[in-house]
């Protein structure tokens, strides 16, 4: 089912098609009292046909499959259509909307494999703040992907190969495997992390050892391989825990880190040699892909290959762009990765493109999203300037979400409490980043992310109960006025508005996909409670008698089914007590 502003474009389009094939009706929402929808395109066409805006506005109206749709149709003088849309109509569309499973989504209309790369933490270190942007925002366009009908391959690029690992397998065989197995799988990697790197700094010697396992990860030694193994298997274990806690959906098997693509990189370089596009330059080799250069004006490369024969962080992302267009055929690869590394990614795409590895049609898109700030407004740490630990902010998101709940409904069983205090807890986590445009900055502030009020998670969780809790009073089960067998009530000016509202929901899901910004879908959700509230508020639900009543309560699980749907496409739990 499509949304509301499409299916009346579909109904302009061939009066529009008459005057210029596939010119734009331009349909918009309005914004003045009495009017629903806004045309605009009538304006831009004249100018380009040398006709009378107003003239050709009525031509096409008068033309247009709108019988129907409108209970009023209005051309200004400068060639504007206002639309009043007929209330038979939007009582339609939404009961074939509350009827229907997807609740009027679209799926998209060609299905794509698409790959997309997040979280990436390192392993045997600890998580910090630097990786809750690039989980959340990752999981949450994983989760729309899906449910548009795209096949979504999710990639944890982790950090698990390189020249710390000699200096970490070292320090675990002096720790012991089964104290280090203990150490990382409480999640205490920053401890063993820093003692490590004590030890290397303290002790020539070890030293020394580090850099000899070093050689002999590379060159493959079965039982240093062994022990590199104990520290991804009990790093990625960990993490698991902590993406279950935060409701995202990567697995231990989503992992693919920078070892898998370590044996591929000599074929990697022989092949951009066979090309013709590496050049050696001060020792290193390199592509210059055109159009990049520093402030001085000289050519940018990307350096593939080090002049010490060692290879870099481009190489690798090569190389996965490589395997990810061909081994998992992708048409579409994600890397939602934060904005410093716009320039490297576009010199890296740029590359990969001269080299064939990504076909035509497909294309790799760098999802940048800006910084997480405290108070302020600088980069958000502890007091004492360190970055502040991911389990850290988990664990407070879910005790403030317990000391929220314990306050606004402590009349709630403990079990339950619980299972509710964390979905605020962490849906106002998840909430207050996907609902800031992801290439912009947000201040860090918990009395904001958790306040009932405003656009918020709570907000939206607490409008949702609040429906589910009419249904409760009246002893009626939600899912009586959602099988599409009663006509919702759309005539007060509040129930136009939560109709029109509902049947927005497919071009917000859509417009929220072209852009991959889930902050689209957020504001959406703000809208709708905002116009269920309103509702709430003017048009008595329980009080009211006969089909009125029931009307409304088609209008009250129709919003209920569309905030639960629409949080759960962003990861957020929506509790029906709270």
């Amino acid at each position: 089912m499509a949304g509301l502003l499409t299916i009346i474009t579909n109904r302009l389009q061939p009066a529009f098609d008459a005057v210029v094939p596939g010119a734009d009706p331009v349909v918009r929402p309005s914004t003045r009292p009495g009017v629903d929808v806004q045309v605009n395109g009538a304006l831009p066409l004249a100018r380009r046909v040398g006709a009378a805006p107003a003239e050709l506005a009525e031509k096409i109206v008068g033309t247009a499959d709108l019988a129907d749709v409108c209970s009023r149709v209005e051309v200004a003088p400068q060639g504007f259509v206002n639309l009043t849309l007929a209330a038979p109509w939007l009582a339609e569309r939404v009961r074939e909307q509350v009827g229907d499973p997807r609740l009027g989504r679209s799926a998209a209309a060609q299905a794509r494999r698409v790959v997309v790369d997040y979280s990436a933490p390192n392993i045997a270190k600890e998580l910090h703040v630097g990786i809750l942007r690039t989980t959340i925002i990752g999981d949450a366009l994983c989760r729309l992907l899906a449910d548009a009908g795209h096949d979504v391959i999710r990639e944890n690029h982790v950090g698990d190969w390189g020249t710390p690992f000699g200096m970490l397998i070292e320090h675990l065989v002096e720790e012991g495997e089964e104290r280090t197995i203990q150490t990382l799988s409480v999640g205490d990697l920053k401890d063993f992390y820093q003692d490590a790197r004590a030890r290397f700094d303290a002790s020539e010697e070890f030293r020394e050892r580090s850099r000899a396992r070093v050689v002999a990860l590379q060159a493959g030694d079965p039982e240093t391989l062994r022990l590199w193994r104990i520290l991804v298997d009990e790093s990625v274990r960990y993490f698991s825990q902590l993406y279950a806690r935060l409701g995202v959906l990567l697995q231990p098997e989503d992992v693919v880190g920078e070892s898998f693509y370590n044996n591929q990189l000599a074929s990697l370089v022989d092949e951009l040699d066979a090309k013709g596009l590496l050049v050696e330059s001060e020792g290193a080799r390199c592509v210059f892909p055109p159009g990049f250069t520093n402030r001085e004006g000289e050519p940018l490369p990307v350096i593939v290959q080090k002049s010490d024969g060692g290879y870099g962080y481009a190489a690798t992302d090569l190389a996965a762009l490589r395997d990810r267009f061909g081994r998992l055929r992708a048409d579409l690869a994600l890397y939602v990765v934060g904005a410093p590394q716009a320039q490297h990614f576009a010199m890296v795409f740029a590359v990969a493109h001269a080299a064939g590895w990504i076909p035509e049609g497909a294309e790799a898109v760098h999802i940048a999203f800006g910084n997480m700030l405290g108070p302020d407004r600088r980069m958000f740490r502890t007091r004492s300037g360190e970055a502040v630990a991911f389990t850290d902010l988990v664990d407070e998101a879910e005790q403030r979400g317990r000391d929220a709940v314990a306050e606004k409904s402590p009349g709630l069983p403990a079990g339950e409490q619980e299972v509710v205090a964390h979905a605020v807890g962490i849906g106002a986590l998840k909430y207050a980043d996907l609902s800031t445009d992801r290439l912009r900055d947000y201040v860090f502030d918990w009395d904001r992310m958790l306040a009932f009020e405003g656009n918020t998670a709570p907000y939206l969780q607490y409008a949702h109960a609040r429906i589910h809790s009419i249904f409760r009073r009246a002893d009626l089960a939600p899912a009586t006025y959602r099988s599409g067998a009663v006509a919702p009530s759309v005539t007060e000016p509040a129930e136009r508005e939560l109709a029109i509202a509902l049947l927005g929901f497919d071009t917000a899901v859509e417009a929220t996909l072209e852009t991959y910004s889930p902050h689209k879908l957020c504001a959406y959700l703000f809208e709708l409670a905002g116009a269920f509230t309103t509702f709430y508020e003017t048009c008595p639900v329980l009080r009211a008698e006969g089909d009125v009543r029931d009307g409304r309560l088609v209008l009250c699980a129709a919003t209920a089914a569309v905030l639960e749907a629409g949080l759960g496409l962003l990861g957020i739990d929506a509790p029906v007590r709270m």
